[in-house]
Formats: C-alpha cells, structure tokens, sequence
C-alpha cells in the first residue's frame, strides 16, 4: 500500500490593512480600526490549515481618507511588499484600501508584481483570477460613480443657493457682512 501523504500548505504571510477616514471615535478604547482588526484576524485564522498566518507589524491609518494613497501605514505595506515581507493583504473592506478606481488598479499592479493577493473579508474577492479582477473593477466603478454624482449633486445645490443670493461660505469679501445667509454691504 502506498503511503499518500499531502504536502505541507506553503505558509503565506498575511498583513491587516485597516483606515477610518475621521478622527472621531479614535481614542476610544475599542474603535473602528480595532474592530476591523478583529475581523480580518479571525478571517486569517479561519485559513490557518492554508498555511495562513498574520504578520506582526499593524498597519492602521486612523482619521485619513481613501482619496489619496499618501497614508503613512500604508506607504509601510507597500513598502514591505516590495521588500517580499507579505504574500496577502487582508482588508475589512475593499473601500478601506481605496475608494479612487484609479488608486486601486495601482495598488493591484503592485501587488501582482510582488505576488501578492488581495482579500475582503466581508467581500468575496480575489485578484488572482481575471473573474475576480473584473468583479472587482465593477464593483470600483460604482463606487466612483456614487462618489461624482454625490459630489455634482452638492455642486448643483451650492450653485442653485447662490443663484437665490445665498451665501454658502468662505472668505467674506472685504466690505460686506453675512446676515442670514446673505453679504449684506458693510457700510463702515
């Protein structure tokens, strides 16, 4: 009788991305960012049998926004991605790690140059595959969509209130007051 045995999984280094884009609530004792955390490590333990196992640096970027790729904990993972540190980015959602389409195809080129997989925990993705690239790519673009049409909407209201003669903020120009909303000229 022939002895089959299975091989050992490869063991795969896992790192938590986590981001809150405000400030508050951060200096509670447990916050969003712990919660994540949370999350994404019992996800990594569930795949412990798949050779899975969280790295021990944690990369959080608390009360920063996933506009812009200039965030400190994650300027550090990609940096450890690029010194072969991780093999799989675990993230709580996918908007933790970018809310910019254009953002997250770099960070996918990135992570497939170094060998590198992305996972949502509460989203079922994966990037090695084209179906879960595509998925994923969808996904994005409605979410960038969402984002402009929010952003014409409040462009839209703002122009419409200043047609009206509302004032809607900013510098007040030297020589008028605002009063109920309105530059009122200041006679002084």
């Amino acid at each position: 009788m022939k002895d089959v045995s299975t091989k050992p999984a490869r063991r795969l280094r896992c790192a938590i991305y986590t981001r809150k884009s405000s400030e508050e609530g951060l200096e509670q004792e447990f916050n969003s960012l712990h919660a994540q955390r949370e999350a994404c490590e019992a996800y990594i333990a569930s795949q412990r049998s798949e050779g899975w196992a969280l790295v021990r640096d944690q990369y959080d970027d608390g009360g920063i926004s996933g506009g812009t790729l200039e965030r400190p904990a994650l300027q550090q993972l990609l940096a450890d991605i690029e010194d072969g540190l991780v093999d799989v980015v675990v993230v709580y959602k996918i908007d933790r790690l970018s809310r910019s389409l254009m953002d997250f195809s770099k960070l996918v080129e990135i992570f497939d140059r170094n060998g590198v997989t992305f996972v949502s925990v509460t989203q079922s993705f994966n990037t090695t595959t084209s179906m879960g690239r595509l998925t994923l790519n969808i996904l994005l673009s409605f979410a960038q969509f969402e984002r402009e049409v929010t952003a014409e909407r409040i462009r839209d209201k703002v122009k419409a209130s200043r047609i009206k003669g509302m004032w809607m903020g900013g510098y007040v120009p030297l020589g008028y007051d605002v009063r109920d909303r309105k530059l009122v000229v200041n006679q002084a």
